[in-house]
């Protein structure tokens, strides 16, 4: 492992991959075998198997969005704290997103990236822990760029390319992902209370009340923000907190 670990370049080697099943089951399976560092990324133009949070799938259209990889080190993070490094990628993909689309450019908790009330992005961060040792995380990063004809299935999905108009190169734009990651990567090595407020300045929804699902029982809360160990802090409600997994979005 480099002594230096921030001073290496996040996407840098960038991989293109034709076709894989998943870019994070192809980066973990990199790193477990040790031919792989900080900092790699993979980039598929095909994705087979793409897997999203909560076991469910991501699906794409070949060759027209963002489906991205990137292997990095916690260091130096706790795994009791790993909420900070997802937050600092939900962080790196809303400023990659926002600097295109604007302003109405949110984080949905845990680490969606939604514009106005439609889905941009997801984000799927997955650990290797042994034993007390965070060894790696994968940050797998789906985001919708060029494709606007969209499986009937998915609710509230936006691409890049709906709300401006415009088509974009997706290798750059991939790079330039990279770039961003690198940013809040360093921060989050740096200060990673400063990655919270910022994540938190960006939550969508938050001081508003929305609703919310839990053992097919919906409610109405307020959200107040979410907290170092990736619960979600709610006000007007029978409980004051969530964990992910506990409760669905209802979204119109």
């Amino acid at each position: 492992m480099p002594s230096s670990i921030s001073a290496l370049s996040i996407g840098n080697p960038f991989t293109e991959l034709a076709e894989v099943d998943s870019t994070n089951n192809y980066a973990m399976a990199q790193a477990l075998q040790g031919t792989a560092n900080h900092g790699h990324a993979w980039f598929a133009w095909r994705q087979t198997a793409g897997k999203g949070s909560r076991g469910k799938s991501w699906n794409a259209a070949d060759g027209q969005n963002i489906i991205l990889s990137v292997l990095l080190s916690p260091s130096p993070l706790i795994s009791a704290y790993s909420f900070y490094l997802s937050a600092a990628v939900a962080l790196a993909v809303y400023d990659f997103f926002k600097s295109f689309a604007g302003d109405e450019t949110t984080i949905k908790w845990p680490n969606d990236i939604y514009w106005r009330d439609r889905k941009a992005a997801g984000i799927l961060v997955e650990n290797n822990i042994r034993g007390n040792t965070w060894q790696w995380a994968v940050a797998g990063m789906g985001v919708n760029i060029n494709q606007t004809a969209f499986n009937p299935s998915l609710s509230n999905p936006v691409s890049l390319k709906q709300i401006t108009g415009k088509t974009y190169d997706v290798i750059a734009m991939a790079k330039i992902l990279c770039g961003c990651l690198q940013i809040r990567y360093q921060q989050m090595q740096q200060n990673k209370e400063s990655i919270l407020e910022d994540y938190n300045a960006a939550l969508y929804k938050k001081g508003e009340m929305v609703k919310l699902k839990k053992n097919n029982a919906v409610f109405s809360c307020t959200i107040k923000g979410v907290n170092a160990f990736g619960q979600l802090e709610i006000v007007d409600a029978p409980l004051s907190q969530v964990e992910f997994g506990e409760v669905e979005w209802v979204i119109k």
